[in-house]
């Protein structure tokens, strides 16, 4: 068996009207809320934004940074080379050390002689 409900609202006018009141500050409340949600996604968005372009930004910098030091390193390999082919244009000034560098490089020899190569102590 149920129990009967002791308690008897009243349904007057002064009720009424503070139901009313009360589902329309719930609903200002509401509103207020779904506005403040909105502009919560909106600052979210503000701040994506310049993030994303920051870590693409450091990204290219960083590969810019690599990419300098690879050029760094062939900047000093290329100097090498150059000071080794400077070295050997001074040195291909001397006859004697063309006569020697013909012979050693390109095997060229005179009637009645043999050439043993040994490659360590070819001029480079």
């Amino acid at each position: 068996m149920r129990k009967k409900q002791s308690i008897v609202q009243l349904n007057n006018e002064f009720i009424q009207n503070e139901n009313q009141r009360l589902r329309f500050e719930e609903e200002e409340i509401s509103k207020r809320h779904r506005f403040i949600g909105f502009i919560m996604v909106i600052i979210v968005f503000l701040f994506i934004l310049p993030t994303y372009n920051l870590m693409s930004s450091y990204v290219d910098l960083q590969e810019k940074k690599e990419n300098v030091v690879q050029l760094k390193k062939d900047v000093e390999e290329l100097t090498e080379q150059m000071k080794a082919k400077k070295a050997l244009a001074e040195q291909l000034k001397n006859e004697e050390f063309i006569l020697k560098y013909a012979r050693a490089k390109y095997y060229y020899i005179r009637d009645g002689e043999v050439v043993y190569s040994t490659p360590e102590l070819l001029p480079k």
